[in-house]
């Protein structure tokens, strides 16, 4: 499950540099959201979520985040993270109803249809050489 797919170095780098950043954005998304990891949704809000799922969200970001930027573990980051975001991809399509672009800065469902279709990406190609996962486990 973790041995890597064999790939050129060009684009075990390129997945090196989207793993980082990506993990970054995720690691800073779910910052707030770990120090309050069941409680980061406002009460009387828009949305409505369990104390569990919450946790799930916080836990899949933060954690995810930083298993994705070191190329651990990328498989199950990668999808723990894609359901957040397919999740939310759902609240703001469907639920919220809000465009998939806002000219005007408000809601949309852009950024998290991008995160997801990221998530898939590194599901199916693997994090690259240049990860933990290859290091430990090897190639496929």
């Amino acid at each position: 499950m973790f041995k890597v797919p064999a790939q050129s170095s060009a684009a075990s780098t390129a997945l090196l540099v989207l793993r980082i950043v990506v993990g970054i954005a995720f690691i800073l998304h779910g910052w707030g959201k770990i120090q309050t990891p069941t409680n980061w949704v406002p009460p009387g809000g828009p949305i409505t979520l369990s104390p569990l799922l919450q946790l799930l969200a916080a836990v899949s970001e933060f954690g995810g985040g930083i298993l994705l930027a070191i190329g651990l573990f990328t498989p199950i980051a990668a999808l723990a993270i894609g359901i957040t975001m397919a999740v939310a991809v759902y609240f703001h399509a469907v639920i919220f109803k809000d465009p998939f672009v806002n000219m005007t800065g408000g809601g949309a469902f852009e950024l998290p249809l991008v995160y997801f279709s990221i998530m898939l990406l590194i599901l199916f190609a693997g994090p690259g050489k240049i990860s933990a996962d290859y290091k430990f486990f090897g190639k496929r």
